[in-house]
């Protein structure tokens, strides 16, 4: 579940984000247009890892959280990722994955899209939408639930637990000489309960 982890290394993408403004978000708008849903976007950008837990390439995102209150005293808390992203020179994000076809590694420069979402239950804090955050990691999962909710707030997806569900794809542009070009990584569940699978690859080799 590399997709969520908090990596605050930053670099900058060379495509337009207006390239994906129309990508699906891989939980087909669930929460779109519900009035009961509180909405915070954020340009967000980081370092992505792969099946190998090593970095494959830089993202440049529009990190949309999209916050239900369960009436509770629990949020359902779904993060939308869209944007692009740029490769390292590096192993390929599916070069570790077992069960499926994969590569071996994949060279810098290479672009592509990237859409996808994360969604997990907030406990232990009391959601503030108008809470003021600064600095370029305020889009960092981490730092938006302590600064919306809380520093003492848990995030499912962050715990021992089976409450979360993820599903983020990625696909590279035609026309630059690629063994794979779309990698996904999906699963649900967190810490112990994790159960994650890769499939495809982004790999030139």
């Amino acid at each position: 579940m590399r997709r969520f982890s908090a990596i605050a290394a930053l670099a900058l993408a060379a495509l337009s984000l207006a390239a994906v403004a129309a990508a699906d978000p891989g939980d087909h708008g669930k929460d779109k247009g519900k009035a009961d849903h509180s909405r915070l976007t954020f340009s967000f950008a980081t370092t992505d890892n792969g099946s190998c837990s090593t970095p494959w390439a830089n993202d440049t995102l529009i990190r949309t959280y999209v916050v239900k209150d369960n009436g509770d005293g629990t949020f359902t808390v779904t993060r939308r990722d869209r944007g692009v992203f740029v490769t390292l020179a590096a192993a390929s994000p599916g070069s570790c994955e077992t069960t499926s076809h994969h590569g071996k590694t994949v060279r810098a420069g290479v672009t592509g899209k990237v859409v996808g979402f994360i969604r997990g239950t907030v406990t232990g804090g009391t959601f503030d939408p108008n809470a003021t955050c600064t600095g370029a990691n305020c889009g960092a999962t981490d730092t938006f639930i302590a600064t919306h909710f809380g520093t003492g707030a848990q995030f499912s997806c962050f715990t021992n637990s089976t409450d979360c569900l993820f599903n983020f794809n990625y696909t590279a542009a035609h026309h630059q000489t690629l063994l794979f070009r779309h990698w996904q990584d999906k699963g649900k569940g967190a810490g112990t309960s994790l159960s994650e699978l890769f499939s495809g690859d982004i790999a030139d080799a």
